[in-house]
């Protein structure tokens, strides 16, 4: 709806976009090819020219010419103003830009407990090194939380695995690894000095640790793909708790590679062999059809890069 003439020395009350079909018009001097130019109908054009026109007190600003139109003398007189606002408002913009690159954004993301031994720290090193200015905040969690987080639009990114069976298909993933396990024994074990992969039916009679006396939907799946049920002897849920139970010799419990280099001396790991089953999948997931933030994709950029230095086989620890 047009504004009402300003008859009381108050400020026009103008609508940008009445204006940007002012200059548009102007400068090309055709209804028809200003259109064109916006993406617009002629019509819609013809709309905004006359509510601009009404709001300035009814003033024409363009003669209709049987080809084209061209600007009256109040047209020529607002097109340095409108030039002005325009000019002023992109400025606006630039000027808000800079701010928001100089602040730096925010980068929220979550990732499970064994990615921060190696991938997440070196990433987040990476990522501070170029952006300096990103306010960082993370979150720890297993895969099925973190995605519902991400879902829920309280993280931008999330470091996943495919460990518990969570349902990936609904994110856009993005692959930084596969990742080998290991069998963590203890330093005297029978097999603590064998060379090589070693098939995970060799500890089917093992005393195993795990953090939950279910194996379904933790590491210790892979023993289900190869067709035994691991024997649970202490459920402990902390990592380094873990190593404690396994150096003790009060059984073994499964080491992903992107945890191997925290391993305690005291402890021999022993790479499990491939017979088959896939190897843990490491992703960076991200909503799909939900533009991801530029500190988001520059921090995909150094998890990958990170993702790059894990080693695929880790040494031998005693």
């Amino acid at each position: 709806m047009a504004a009402m003439p300003n008859t009381h020395g108050e400020l026009p009350d103008l609508s940008t976009v009445w204006l940007r079909a002012f200059l548009e018009v102007a400068r090309h001097g055709s209804f028809t090819v200003a259109a064109r130019s916006l993406g617009w109908t002629q019509s819609a054009v013809s709309r905004q020219i006359a509510s601009l026109e009404g709001a300035l007190g009814g003033s024409p600003l363009f003669d209709r010419l049987p080809r084209g139109v061209r600007l009256t003398e109040a047209g020529r007189l607002l097109v340095p103003h409108a030039e002005a606002v325009a000019a002023a408002l992109h400025e606006a913009r630039r000027d808000l830009d800079t701010l928001r690159e100089a602040a730096g954004g925010r980068l929220r993301f979550g990732a499970f407990a064994t990615a921060d031994a190696a991938l997440v720290p070196h990433a987040l090193a990476l990522f501070r090194a170029r952006r300096p200015r990103v306010r960082v905040t993370r979150e720890e969690g297993f895969t099925p939380a973190l995605l519902d987080r991400l879902t829920a639009g309280h993280l931008d990114l999330a470091v996943v695995s495919t460990t518990g069976r969570a349902p990936l298909e609904a994110y856009e993933l993005h692959h930084l690894l596969d990742e080998p396990l290991y069998v963590a024994v203890p330093a005297g074990h029978p097999l603590a000095g064998h060379e090589g992969p070693v098939p995970l039916g060799r500890f089917a009679d093992a005393d195993w640790i795990c953090g939950s006396a279910r194996p379904e939907g933790t590491l210790l799946d892979a023993a289900l793909r190869q067709g035994f049920r691991p024997r649970v002897a202490h459920v402990v849920g902390e990592w380094t708790a873990k190593q404690g139970y396994v150096a003790a010799g009060l059984g073994v419990t499964l080491v992903p590679a992107l945890a191997a280099e925290a391993v305690r001396p005291g402890i021999r790991l022993l790479r499990v062999l491939d017979e088959g089953a896939p190897a843990r999948a490491v992703y960076a997931a991200t909503v799909r059809r939900r533009s991801p933030t530029p500190a988001a994709v520059a921090f995909l950029g150094a998890l990958r890069e990170a993702a790059a230095t894990i080693p695929t086989c880790a040494p031998p620890m005693a």
